[in-house]
């Protein structure tokens, strides 16, 4: 089975998860060169819509994900990686995990804590 990269115009969604505690920590997109060099590095590597190019996880902040299993879903058109987050942080805006905000009748709060301060990362 391989991945139905032209069902969806050539990206799918990718969902990565704490390989220890089960922890969703970030959704992305993947095209098909993406995949293969996430196959073939086991580091995980996207496809940024924004930036219209790879993404190699951790290039600007080291907070890499090293891939430990590659699972697809049954329509072959959404990936599922278990990591290792290397430097505690998943998320652009220093949060462990990207889904940091609970919404509770139609409030949002912030429910993780930050592990580092982007402003400091992301300098340009």
């Amino acid at each position: 089975m391989t991945v139905d990269f032209e069902k969806a115009g050539g990206l799918v969604p990718a969902i990565a998860q704490d390989a220890d505690t089960g922890e969703v920590l970030m959704l992305a997109w993947m095209n098909r060169e993406a995949f293969e060099e996430t196959q073939r590095t086991r580091r995980a590597c996207y496809y940024s819509r924004s930036r219209g190019r790879l993404w190699r996880k951790g290039e600007e902040s080291g907070h890499v994900q090293e891939v430990r299993r590659i699972y697809i879903d049954c329509d072959a058109d959404t990936i599922l990686l278990t990591v290792h987050q290397v430097g505690g942080a998943a998320c652009h805006e220093g949060f462990r995990s990207c889904f940091f905000r609970e919404l509770t009748d139609n409030n949002l709060r912030i429910v993780g804590e930050r592990v580092f301060d982007p402003k400091q990362i992301y300098q340009k």
